[in-house]
């Protein structure tokens, strides 16, 4: 891909981990970043605000705020970001039906790497 093609940012934004795994947890519908945060086990808030932000930004997630005491806000999929649920529920099975053979390559690549370091020495 052309490093100037304007795709690859969008790209590189849609393969990020947290995307992918926001995606899917919004994708049941609207949640509050306190529900997403939980939803997303392991994301800071920092980086939830961060991506969540950029991800406005590109038309993926729509922020609703209301004007209630306390302050509510809801964070959503828009037609744009519900049109990436399926091509990330694809890759979520492909990882889910591979895994066994994933981890079998990294033991045997680890493996392999020991075996020439010890060779080396």
């Amino acid at each position: 891909m052309v490093r100037t093609c304007p795709s690859r940012t969008s790209l590189a934004r849609i393969a990020n981990k947290w995307t992918a795994m926001i995606v899917i947890a919004l994708s049941g519908g609207p949640m509050r970043f306190g529900e997403v945060r939980q939803a997303v086990d392991g994301i800071s808030g920092k980086v939830l605000a961060d991506t969540l932000r950029e991800l406005e930004r590109d038309g993926i997630v729509s922020r609703t705020s209301f004007a209630q005491m306390p302050p509510r806000v809801d964070y959503a999929l828009t037609a744009l970001g519900d049109s990436l649920r399926e091509p990330l529920t694809a890759l979520g099975r492909w990882a889910e039906s591979h895994i066994e053979e994933v981890e079998r390559a990294r033991a045997d690549y680890d493996r392999s790497i020991l075996h020439h370091v010890s060779l080396s020495e």
